[in-house]
């Protein structure tokens, strides 16, 4: 297994103590998670940075994610007070629950008020898990920077929606050291980690042994296998025929295969896919 996989930038230093300065100035955190790893995408620092706020978790990807798996995550939370829901910040999926959800909040907060004030939210979550593309739907127009690549924001934003609502941006927040090896090899999966520190092909070799024991019916369907070997570097370089990724002297093209199946995972080719179940809580 690949191990130490770390990232941590001296701008995430900075978001920590952004959040701690302006968690007082809203009613509301809403924590994105990436669906397909609902574990490893809850970064403990805001988990403790937050606690006592009320909190909304908006399960992101959650069409590249296992549905079954994505219901019960969704009834996990909730049954640890928090509001939670599905979504797709980049098509628009779940973006109308979660205004409703949002707008009931506003009214029970202005209730018996004479004067009515605006929901005011924090939208927290590790890099690239979709901040910036909730944000943009949010406020219909492209007001916070958005890319596939982690690390995009890099300050604070206070933005104001068409409902009088008023959004608080910060950029993406990992964690000094990653104690469960694990916990890093699924944030590079899903592209959270910067893929220029990484050895790609070690890690979609990390990828294929999982998905071969956890999803080897879409890993053969995808990539035309009859069988899976017994190691991943056989079934790797097994993918590499089947696609011709064949170098002069009829050697492997090990990169290119390992690129092909990162990016068809995170583009939810190879299927709908949820690495962290509840049984590993």
């Amino acid at each position: 297994m690949i191990e130490n996989i770390n990232w941590y930038p001296g701008h995430m230093k900075k978001t920590r103590e952004l959040i701690q300065e302006n968690l007082k100035l809203v009613d509301i955190v809403i924590e994105v998670i990436d669906a397909r790893i609902p574990i490893s995408s809850r970064n403990p620092i805001i988990d403790e940075l937050v606690k006592g706020k009320q909190r909304l978790i908006l399960l992101n990807k959650s069409d590249l994610a296992d549905p079954k798996a994505n219901d019960r995550w969704i009834d996990h939370f909730k049954k640890q007070g928090h509001i939670a829901l599905p979504a797709n910040c980049m098509s628009g999926g779940g973006i109308g629950p979660l205004y409703k959800t949002l707008n009931r909040l506003q009214a029970e907060k202005n209730e018996g008020q004479v004067r009515n004030k605006p929901l005011r939210m924090m939208i927290v979550g590790v890099p690239n898990v979709g901040k910036s593309s909730l944000i943009n739907r949010m406020t219909g127009k492209k007001s916070a920077k958005t890319g596939d690549r982690p690390g995009v924001t890099k300050g604070k934003q206070w933005l104001g929606l068409e409902n009088g609502m008023q959004l608080l941006d910060t950029p993406g927040i990992l964690w000094p050291k990653f104690e469960d090896p694990m916990v890093g090899l699924n944030l590079a999966f899903c592209g959270s980690i910067k893929d220029e520190i990484l050895d790609m092909a070690d890690l979609a070799l990390e990828l294929i042994g999982v998905l071969g024991r956890e999803y080897p019916a879409q890993l053969m369907e995808r990539y035309k296998l009859t069988e899976l070997y017994d190691t991943p570097l056989e079934n790797m370089e097994a993918i590499a025929l089947k696609r011709g990724f064949i170098l002069p002297g009829k050697r492997i093209d090990y990169e290119r295969c390992a690129k092909t199946v990162l990016d068809e995972f995170r583009g939810g080719k190879i299927g709908r896919i949820t690495l962290e179940n509840l049984g590993e809580i």
